[in-house]
């Protein structure tokens, strides 16, 4: 396995931190694999993975391709079949698709000490989001409300949790006078909103009041503008999902399996973090 290349895929992509993670985890492994970056749009991804040569092994993928590779690839793990969202490509014949985002929340809040709930609040309604749902209902979640800026958005997000994964989605604005002032107290909240994205206080406030603990998947700046009005619960970055969802990508990578540990794999933990 020498000389492999693999790449992080995206747009906008040059904020990755991606290279630096999986360099540092290569070094411990001891391959000479190369980890780049590239700056893709949706329309030109089939193209751009078919114009790659025997050279390469797989591909990381972030926002706007996560749809469009699940539709490229010839076979879905449960996790990617389940959101129908791709993030990471093993190349070849049959090109495989892993969605390791539900692996790394879960690892993630694992990390924080938070390993089960019963119920919990979404903030937004993207690709992000449905790798959350899935990641809540494994922690036995049983009721999830989602507030999203466009509430038609989250029909996707229902009928997953209705249909497949045995979890009750109701859903609401992000902010709209309807919305009561007092929100439903909850076990956890997944925030999914963008980078940067600076909630009125008039929101955001009561969200934290009621929120439990916090999972923000945004990490840069931090701590974000939810974060910092959480007060005195548990807060977790989305730099711990960034993280444990490139350990299994890294496990995809090496020997196919999300699940089955790294050779030196506490090593190869620490290395990464160190990166980070």
């Amino acid at each position: 396995m020498t000389g492999a290349r693999l790449a992080v895929w995206g747009d906008p992509i040059a904020h990755s931190q991606s290279p630096a993670l999986h360099a540092a985890a290569y070094r411990v492994l001891g391959l000479d694999w190369h980890y780049d970056r590239r700056r893709v749009a949706a329309d030109e991804f089939e193209g751009a993975v078919r114009g790659l040569d025997s050279s390469w092994r797989g591909l990381s993928l972030t926002m706007p391709l996560k749809e469009v590779a699940h539709r490229f690839a010839a076979t879905h793990d449960p996790h990617a079949q389940s959101t129908g969202a791709v993030n990471t490509l093993l190349l070849g014949a049959r090109p495989a698709g892993f969605n390791t985002d539900v692996g790394g929340i879960v690892d993630a809040l694992a990390e924080a000490g938070i390993t089960s709930a019963r119920t919990a609040r979404i903030l937004g309604a993207g690709a992000t989001a449905s790798s959350a749902l899935v990641a809540l209902a494994e922690l036995g979640v049983a009721r999830v409300e989602v507030r999203a800026r466009r509430p038609e958005r989250a029909a996707g997000l229902r009928a997953l949790g209705d249909d497949r994964l045995g979890v009750g989605v109701a859903v609401q604005p992000l902010a709209s006078a309807e919305v009561a002032e007092t929100p439903r107290a909850v076990d956890v909240t997944v925030a999914t909103l963008p980078s940067g994205t600076i909630l009125p206080p008039e929101v955001a406030e009561p969200l934290a009041a009621r929120g439990g603990a916090l999972f923000d998947a945004a990490y840069a700046p931090w701590p974000s503008a939810l974060a910092s009005v959480w007060g005195t619960g548990t807060v977790v970055s989305g730099l711990g999902m960034l993280l444990h969802q490139a350990v299994r990508q890294i496990r995809i990578f090496h020997h196919g399996d999300p699940l089955a540990p790294l050779p030196d794999e506490p090593e190869v933990l620490a290395a990464m973090r160190e990166a980070l």
